[in-house]
C-alpha cells in the first residue's frame, strides 16, 4: 500500500520558485511510490485574510501525514499544532523565510519571525532547501535538526551565448520584479559599464509590485540603457529557452536567497554566475564571483573584471560546463524528502 501524505502548498498565478520547488517535488515523490495528494491554498500568504486562514484550518483534518509548505505553515502556527496534537504528523518545508521580505512592514516582519518560531518547533520534521537554509533555521529558531533537500535540476541543452555568435555578451537577470529580487541594483551596476560592449535582460514578472517595475523602466531610460537592456516579463517554455540560449551570463541580486534555483538551471546549461554573498545563492553557485547584496559598485566591480577578461569567461565557462554534469536531480531531492517524512515515507525508494 502506497504511503499517502497530503501536501498543503500556495497557488498563485506567478510563476516563483517555491511553487517549481513544489511542483518538481510533488512529481518526483509519486515517481517514488508515494501518493500525494495536493491541496492548493490560495490567497495573500504570508500575511492572509481571515477566510484562508480557516481554510487552512479546516484542511489538516483530511490527511493524517502532511508536507506544509512555510509560506503557508509560518503565518499559522496554532493550525500546525493543533494538527500535531491530534495525532497528525507535519513537516515543514522552508524554501524562504517570510520575514526577510523587505517589501512587508516592519510590524509584519517582526509578526512572522514569531509565528515561524512557533511552526518550526511545532512541526514533527523540519526541510530546508540549503545547508544555509539549515543554519538559519538553527540560529533563528534554535532547531539543529532540519534535513537539507536541495532543489533537483532538469537537464538541459547547453547555451550557445550571444559571445559565440560574435554579437555582445548578453547578461540575463531572471526573477520577479520585486524588492527581495533587486533589479535595481543590476541596473546602476550597469550604468557605470557604459564602456563595454553588452547587452542585458531582465526576464520575470513585472505584475508584482507595479511601482518599482515602473521605476526599474525609468532607471533604465535615466541612464541612457534603453536600446541594450530590455524587460522582457514573464517567459516560459519555447520564449524562455530562446532566452536561456542566448546568455552568457547569469547575474542574481537577491537581497536574500535561501539557495537561488535558477543559478542552478543556469549551470545546467553552461552559464556561470554572479551571486549575492552571504546567502544561500553561493551553495548553489559552483563558478562565477559574489558581492555584497545591495552593493551596486561592487557587483559593478566584478561585471567589469568579467567584461574586461576573455581568459576569466572562459574559464567560468568552462568550469561551469564540467558542473553541469554534476547536478543533483529532483529524484535525488524526492529520495531525501521521502526519507524524513515521519512514519513509513521513509521506506520509499
Amino acid at each position: 500500500m502506497k504511503q499517502r501524505i497530503g501536501f498543503a502548498r500556495w497557488r498563485s498565478d506567478l510563476a516563483s520558485g517555491g511553487n517549481r520547488y513544489d511542483d518538481e517535488l510533488a512529481v518526483a515523490l509519486r515517481a517514488l511510490g508515494l501518493d500525494v495528494r495536493e491541496y492548493p491554498v490560495p490567497g495573500s500568504w504570508p500575511v492572509p485574510k481571515q477566510q484562508e486562514r480557516e481554510r487552512l484550518s479546516g484542511l489538516l483534518a483530511a490527511e493524517q501525514d502532511w508536507l506544509i509548505d512555510n509560506i503557508i505553515g509560518s503565518a499559522e502556527p496554532e493550525v500546525i499544532s493543533a494538527a500535531v496534537e491530534s495525532g497528525r504528523r507535519v513537516t515543514m518545508l522552508i524554501h524562504y523565510f517570510p520575514a526577510d521580505d523587505p517589501a512587508l512592514s516592519q510590524r509584519v516582519r517582526k509578526r512572522l519571525t514569531a509565528t515561524e518560531a512557533q511552526a518550526v518547533e511545532a512541526a514533527d520534521t523540519v526541510v530546508v532547501t540549503s545547508s544555509w537554509a539549515a543554519d538559519q533555521v538553527a540560529a533563528r529558531y534554535g532547531r539543529g535538526d532540519a534535513v537539507v533537500a536541495i532543489p533537483g535540476v532538469a537537464p538541459a541543452e547547453l547555451a550557445i551565448g550571444s559571445a559565440r555568435a560574435g554579437n555582445p555578451p548578453m547578461l540575463l537577470w531572471l526573477g520577479r520584479l520585486t524588492q527581495t529580487k533587486d533589479p535595481l541594483t543590476f541596473i546602476a551596476a550597469l550604468s557605470r559599464l557604459q564602456d563595454f560592449e553588452w547587452t542585458a535582460q531582465l526576464v520575470g514578472s513585472d505584475k508584482v509590485d507595479d511601482d518599482l517595475s515602473r521605476e526599474v523602466r525609468e532607471r533604465i531610460d535615466q541612464a541612457g540603457l534603453s536600446y541594450r537592456v530590455t524587460v522582457l516579463g514573464q517567459r516560459s517554455g519555447d520564449a524562455l529557452a530562446s532566452v536561456w540560449a542566448k546568455a552568457d551570463l547569469l547575474v542574481h541580486t537577491s537581497r536574500t536567497e535561501t539557495y537561488g534555483m535558477v543559478i542552478t538551471e543556469a549551470l545546467a546549461r553552461g552559464i556561470p554566475a554572479i551571486v549575492p554573498a552571504g546567502t544561500g545563492a553561493v551553495e548553489a553557485q559552483g563558478v562565477g564571483e559574489s558581492f555584497p547584496p545591495g552593493d551596486a559598485d561592487a557587483l559593478s566591480a566584478v561585471l567589469h573584471g568579467w567584461l574586461s577578461d576573455p581568459e576569466l569567461r572562459q574559464r567560468w565557462r568552462d568550469e561551469a560546463e564540467k558542473l553541469r554534469l554534476q547536478l543533483p536531480t529532483w529524484a535525488d531531492t524526492a529520495r531525501i524528502v521521502a526519507a524524513a517524512l515521519p512514519a513509513g515515507a521513509s521506506t520509499v525508494g
